[in-house]
């Protein structure tokens, strides 16, 4: 919220048009209060910010990205404290196994670009497909 809020500022000062992407997870749209919270934000914030006023502030799209289960450090290092961890989420998952963090990039570009300039306020889930839920 800080980071946004700052980057906003100098957007309104500017009158700099442009969008911002933020990171959530799926587990937001089921479980996860703090990811919702992420989610919701972002919609909020789009409400506020994405239309242009009279004297040319706003223009800022706020979207969002929520990724399945990623491999990343931290995860990997679950899989290592946490026994069948791994097997149970790729057997959860319809494609069988878990995301690269590099599967993310054209998402972001996308959300970043004027590819998506009637897009604001939205949450993208790239998920693998669960089967549990």
């Amino acid at each position: 919220m800080m980071t946004a809020t700052a980057a906003a500022r100098q957007m309104f000062k500017y009158k700099c048009h442009g969008s911002m992407c933020f990171i959530a997870s799926m587990s937001g749209t089921v479980y996860n209060s703090s990811k919702a919270a992420v989610i919701q934000l972002a919609r909020n914030l789009a409400m506020e910010w994405s239309p242009i006023r009279k004297d040319g502030t706003g223009g800022i799209r706020v979207n969002c990205i929520s990724p399945g289960h990623i491999l990343t450090p931290m995860v990997l290092k679950n899989f290592e404290e946490v026994p069948g961890l791994r097997e149970k989420w790729e057997a959860e998952n319809m494609m069988g196994r878990l995301a690269e963090t590099t599967e993310f990039k054209g998402a972001a570009l996308f959300l970043l670009s004027n590819a998506s300039s009637f897009m604001t306020g939205n949450n993208l889930v790239i998920d693998g497909g669960h089967t549990s839920w």
